[in-house]
């Protein structure tokens, strides 16, 4: 386990460049009034919804600037919602329900970049709402 922890650090070095890059887009989008919107189904997605609840007790910011989405909804932060992970639709409709606007900036959590939900809402964000929207910024493996 020791060993393959490891690997995490290497990863995320490598990535230090696309990092920055989100860093950067999403601090321009909270300058000019946007909101930062995770979305995530799963583990990915329940990570989301705890970085998005810490940040008004650990930094002061308001709950409506950092929100979270997670495929399946409320029920899925404590329990396995199947198949939630695979409905386009529903990204669709969860980002709709928070009145994305083009202020806004959609980042997608997925361990493997390939979670039907997180691509939809990442693919309406870009299309529909926020241009400032990254897609997952690579395939980095461990």
């Amino acid at each position: 386990m020791s060993r393959e922890d490891r690997k995490v650090a290497a990863a995320v070095n490598r990535e230090l460049p696309a990092i920055a890059r989100a860093v950067d887009a999403i601090v321009s989008s909270i300058r000019n009034g946007g909101r930062l919107i995770y979305v995530g189904a799963g583990s990915s997605g329940r990570m989301a919804v705890l970085d998005a609840a810490e940040c008004p007790p650990t930094f002061g910011t308001s709950p409506k600037l950092v929100r979270a989405l997670i495929a399946g909804g409320r029920p899925a932060v404590t329990g396995a919602v199947e198949g939630a992970e695979d409905s386009q639709e529903n990204a669709e409709r969860d980002l709709r329900a928070i009145k994305l606007t083009g202020r806004d900036i959609v980042v997608g959590i997925t361990a493997s970049g390939t979670t039907p939900y997180v691509l939809a809402s990442l693919k309406y964000g870009k299309a529909s709402c926020a241009p400032l929207s990254l897609p997952y910024l690579s395939d980095a493996k461990t």
